[in-house]
């Protein structure tokens, strides 16, 4: 704090004696302290918004001790507290620092130096300790956040050489923890690999933990080798038993991809279809779409046999990604529309997949004028044959 710097206090004191006192001594020394005077804590605790120290007797009318110390302290917040005693009750003083206070002063052994000093001092200190707990939250916050991304997009669990994957997470706008959206990436023993995407519905802490959950299940049923059917029913019975909020549902895409990787089965729960990028071109693929996970008691998710071919990239996406505005208008991106944009990424370049995903979220992002409101979770599968697939699995 700059020597000069106005600082505003609350003196909290019913004898006039005493707060005219207070008023000389910060006089004398032409402190840059702008002091307002409350005669009891019920006068005070209105008066705290925009104070930078509160200087407290601690012999009130309404409250004495260290009970007039508390009730301000949980109306001030990160406000300074300075107690003033007399002589017989210093023991109280130094019962007030233990309590929370800055400091305290005995009133008679005070000089305006001392006075003015013990105040910066205390509005020093006050603002010391609330930027160390702000830094406290952030390292928390910190930790939180590496344990959901832990649980929401783990290492996937695939061999095969020639199977190529990519992954990128976005927040939806202001938001620094993880939402509800989550993948996975698993290889059976038969050589079959299963992808999964979803998206629960809502933000926060609770909706990715209930995320974590959903993907901990799906992955643990299907290293179990459980059929897919008993994997999307358990995950629905998981997620209505976990749910905070009745009605809360979270949409799914599983791709399971065969062991010659020519072909695939697509299960879509509510979920937005996946993107096929071929020699041929972009296309999306299409299938039955069941209802969301929890929408229903009892509900099925009907199967789609995918030709895939020889060479193939497959786009799976959360639907934050397609539900960005176009320009400035109402109109959303949509599916349509973002086949178009994969379709135009993947003739630019012919390295286009090192780099799609995140000039993918960039250009959606740009069509919207900025950070899209929902978060965004995509993957990006891609087989090639021979020595390319091998050259694409080290990159």
């Amino acid at each position: 704090m700059a020597s000069r710097e106005l600082v505003r206090v609350l003196l909290v004191e019913d004898d006039p004696g005493d707060a005219l006192l207070v008023e000389e001594l910060l006089a004398e020394v032409a402190a840059p302290i702008r002091l307002t005077r409350a005669h009891s804590v019920r006068e005070a605790q209105p008066l705290l918004a925009g104070q930078d120290c509160v200087l407290l007797d601690l012999g009130l009318p309404d409250a004495s001790g260290l009970q007039a110390l508390r009730q301000l302290e949980q109306a001030a917040g990160d406000v300074a507290v300075v107690v003033l005693t007399g002589l017989a009750d210093e023991q109280q003083g130094m019962a007030a620092v233990a309590a929370g206070a800055q400091d305290y002063l005995v009133k008679g052994q005070v000089d305006g130096d001392l006075l003015s000093r013990v105040i910066r001092y205390a509005v020093e200190r006050a603002r010391s300790e609330e930027i160390q707990r702000q830094l406290h939250e952030e390292r928390l916050h910190a930790k939180e956040k590496a344990r959901l991304e832990r649980g929401l997009l783990p290492t996937p669990l695939v061999s095969d050489p020639l199977l190529r994957h990519d992954f990128a997470y976005q927040p939806g706008r202001q938001r620094m923890l993880l939402g509800g959206d989550f993948y996975d990436l698993v290889q059976a023993d038969d050589g079959t690999v299963h992808a999964v995407i979803g998206d629960v519905c809502g933000h926060g802490p609770d909706e990715a933990a209930l995320g974590v959950h959903l993907r901990v299940a799906w992955r643990a049923m299907v290293l179990a080798q459980r059929p897919v059917d008993e994997v999307l029913d358990t995950m629905q019975r998981i997620l209505v038993h976990e749910r905070h909020l009745d009605g809360l549902f979270a949409t799914l895409c599983m791709l399971s991809v065969s062991p010659d990787r020519r072909t695939a089965r697509l299960r879509l729960a509510g979920h937005p279809p996946p993107v096929l990028v071929t020699e041929r071109g972009a296309e999306l693929l299409s299938g039955p779409v069941g209802v969301p996970l929890g929408v229903r008691t009892k509900a099925s998710w009907p199967a789609a046999t995918i030709e895939l071919g020889d060479r193939w990239s497959v786009l799976l996406y959360t639907d934050g990604l397609i539900e960005g505005r176009l320009d400035t208008t109402a109109e959303r991106l949509g599916s349509t529309r973002l086949v178009d944009l994969v379709a135009a990424l993947a003739r630019a370049h012919p390295d286009w997949r090192a780099t799609v995903l995140d000039d993918l979220i960039r250009e959606v992002c740009d069509l919207n004028h900025g950070d899209l409101a929902d978060d965004v979770a995509a993957m990006l599968l891609t087989r090639e044959s021979g020595a390319a697939g091998e050259r694409g699995a080290d990159a």
